[in-house]
């Protein structure tokens, strides 16, 4: 079996780690553990230290998604396993993500059921971005979001350059493994409450998440996200021409406006996809 390197980035996440370095160990005794220390103030080092845990410490926090990188740029494994360091991830689930890849895919995800979410709130939004991703790319997308994952190195390394520092390196990498047209599987697991309080703040991460919408669209593909706006622009220009034509024959500047915002949006589509195109060239390829 190819080297398997499991990466668990980790703030202020030492009681949880206490718990699970030694029950992935145990599950994995030939694997490379690499706890990726997010900027922690606790005794994260020092838990991983005493676990004989490699830990990659930086001296201020950079995001989640800045310890995915570092993480998979030190990891030396041919098969990349991703999960949470706050002990919602059970180690047994990894056995199941590698024998799922096995049959062929190039990268496994964990899909948490209704029950794993963390409250209705989150539960909802979740929902909204998996039936979104589900229409963009006609793949059903369980669980677009989940930081649970196995991958082949080779391929997750193709889309370092694209992650974000933030929380949302699941919904960009999954989006690039579908564009490339690298075969993605969902396997269903249970997420058990995370030990200590959440880094996710509803207020402040709300408008960061609904961009995560946009950056659905943007990644795969941009046109099905700028026609239909466009179309949009039209129909309210035509809307607006025939009640302004109704009622007063003649043509306002309203309805130009709107016919040419169609167009400039339209056009922008246009480049964003080429754009798009480029940003997953490889090698004079696609």
């Amino acid at each position: 079996m190819n080297r398997l390197s499991i990466i668990l980035p980790a703030k202020n996440e030492a009681p949880a780690l206490a718990a699970l370095l030694p029950r992935l160990r145990a599950a994995h005794p030939e694997a490379e553990i690499i706890v990726v220390d997010d900027g922690s103030t606790d005794d994260t080092r020092s838990v991983c230290k005493s676990g004989g845990v490699q830990c990659l410490s930086s001296p201020y926090s950079m995001g989640n998604g800045a310890a995915i990188k570092r993480g998979a740029r030190a990891a030396s494994g041919d098969i990349l396993v991703f999960m949470d360091g706050d002990g919602q991830h059970d180690p047994a689930d990894v056995a199941r993500l590698l024998a799922e890849l096995e049959r062929g895919y190039d990268m496994v995800v964990g899909a948490r059921d209704w029950g794993s979410q963390a409250g209705v709130g989150r539960g909802l939004a979740n929902t909204l971005y998996n039936w979104l991703a589900t229409r963009m790319t006609g793949h059903r997308v369980l669980d677009l979001t989940s930081g649970f994952r196995a991958v082949r190195a080779d391929k997750f390394r193709e889309f370092l350059h694209l992650l974000p520092n933030g929380f949302s390196y699941p919904t960009t990498s999954t989006m690039a493994f579908f564009r490339s047209a690298y075969p993605v599987a969902y396997l269903p697991i249970k997420a058990a409450r995370r030990v200590g309080k959440s880094h996710i703040k509803p207020l402040r991460d709300g408008v960061r998440f609904l961009l995560i919408i946009f950056k659905i669209a943007t990644l795969y593909s941009p046109l099905k996200l700028f026609v239909p706006a466009s179309a949009l622009f039209f129909l309210l220009g035509c809307a607006n021409y025939a009640w302004t034509f109704v009622h007063e024959g003649r043509l306002t500047n309203g309805s130009t406006l709107m016919w040419s915002a169609a167009v400039i949006v339209f056009l922008i589509g246009l480049v964003s996809e080429q754009v798009t195109a480029l940003t997953y060239r490889r090698d004079g390829n696609t």
